[in-house]
């Protein structure tokens, strides 16, 4: 199906956001700005995505067969800033190959 690679793609973004806005927003003013709050939002968030993008991984290695590297691939690019913008570009390539 090609919804379940579109779907983990979408999710991996979306997280991808989620954790620059935990960095660069809701860190900085929880340490500078007295503003836990914003950590305690922003992460709760994060970690509902992380998992989301977890769940949304396994789907696709299951129904696409993909191996153990790819998942561990998926795994360092959710926890580098940039790092599932960065891997979109291959599995964009590899949503293509599959669904054509």
């Amino acid at each position: 199906m090609k919804k379940t690679y579109s779907r983990f793609r979408k999710i991996a973004f979306i997280e991808g956001i989620s954790f620059l806005i935990l960095l660069g927003i809701a860190m900085p003013l929880k340490y500078f700005a007295d503003m836990p709050m914003a950590v305690t939002v922003i992460g709760g968030l994060h970690g509902v995505l992380f998992v989301g993008l977890a769940v949304a991984a396994y789907l696709v290695k299951d129904q696409y067969n993909k191996s153990f590297g790819w998942g561990l691939k998926v795994f360092v690019a959710s926890i580098i800033p940039f790092g599932t913008f960065y891997m979109d570009k291959e599995w964009k390539k590899e949503e293509a190959a599959v669904t054509a």
